[in-house]
This record gives C-alpha cells, structure tokens and sequence, in this order.
C-alpha cells in the first residue's frame, strides 16, 4: 500500500529492531531504547573487534603484540615497562614475555634508562611502528565507514552522550 503524502516514512529496521520486535512482547516492562542502544553498541563493538582481530593478523601481529605496540605508541614511542605493565594491567613477567617477542621480531628495543641506568627503557623501532600504523589503519577506516554516516555534529552528540553513559559507569568503580 503506497504511503500517504502526510505520513511519515518509515525507517529503515536493523537486526535490533527485529530483536526488539522479539522481546517486547515477552517483556512487556523492557525499556526499547535502552535495550535497542545497549544491544546496538554491544554489537557495533564486538563488530570493530572482529575487524581488528583481522587486521591485526592481516600484517602478522598478535593481538596482545599489537595492544603493547599500541600502548607504547601511545606513549611517545618509549616507556619503562613498569609503565607498560600499568597500561596494559599485566602481570611483571607477562610484560616481560611480550617484550621479548616483540624485540627478537625488531618491534621494541631495550636501552638502559636515561633517569636509572639500572632499568631499561623500551623504545618503538620504525618496523613496531610501521606494523602498529598498518593494523590500525584497517580499524581506523572501518570506524570512519560505519561513524562517517553520521554529520561532524551528530558525531560530537554521540562522543557527549556515550561519555555521560561512561562516566556513571567510571564513578561506581570496574
């Protein structure tokens, strides 16, 4: 049945909106907005965690190697491990195995402190830097495919109200 010029497009349905269909009956008291924005961003994460699994194997990293590249890229490309080891809240002899790998594969190097030349500082070599960039590139154009859809405004909204979410969530401890 063609639509009357007063009424209203209907929107495009997505896998939640079938979901919901499912549910509300059966839970007449569940709140559509917070189980439609909940279950959409459970599944728009577990999908950027698809994409990043992939990516980061794409270019022949783990993905624990590619979170410490990332930790230490984020870092200005040197930190003390114990540094590392608070980021990544591991374990001394966890961060201790990833190093290694990671410099036997010419990711990191280990050169002695610049403040206590009885500890080391790691350092990103242009190779951990390089395959760190690579990886993130693939998550990063996933991101601005799904998110690019949205206006720069629209994006703004979402980042303030997600952050308003989290900060409830921060408060109460993890």
């Amino acid at each position: 049945m063609p639509e009357r010029p007063d009424q209203q497009p209907t929107p495009p349905r997505d896998w939640t909106d079938g979901h919901l269909d499912r549910w509300l009956p059966v839970l007449p008291g569940l709140d559509p907005d917070i189980e439609g924005a909940v279950t959409r961003m459970s599944r728009l994460t577990r999908h950027l965690g698809r994409v990043r699994e992939q990516g980061v194997a794409d270019y022949g990293l783990h993905k624990h190697e590619f979170d410490t590249l990332h930790v230490l890229a984020g870092r200005g490309g040197h930190a003390a491990p114990s540094d590392l080891r608070a980021d990544l809240n591991l374990a001394p002899a966890s961060v201790t195995g990833r190093l290694e790998t990671l410099e036997r594969r010419g990711f990191v190097l280990r050169t002695p402190s610049t403040e206590d030349r009885r500890k080391v500082d790691i350092v990103l070599t242009e190779a951990g830097r390089a395959a760190w960039q690579e990886a993130l590139d693939v998550v990063g154009r996933e991101e601005h495919r799904l998110l690019g859809v949205l206006s720069e405004d629209e994006r703004r909204t979402l980042s303030d109200l997600l952050r308003k979410v989290m900060l409830v969530q921060e408060s109460a401890g993890e």
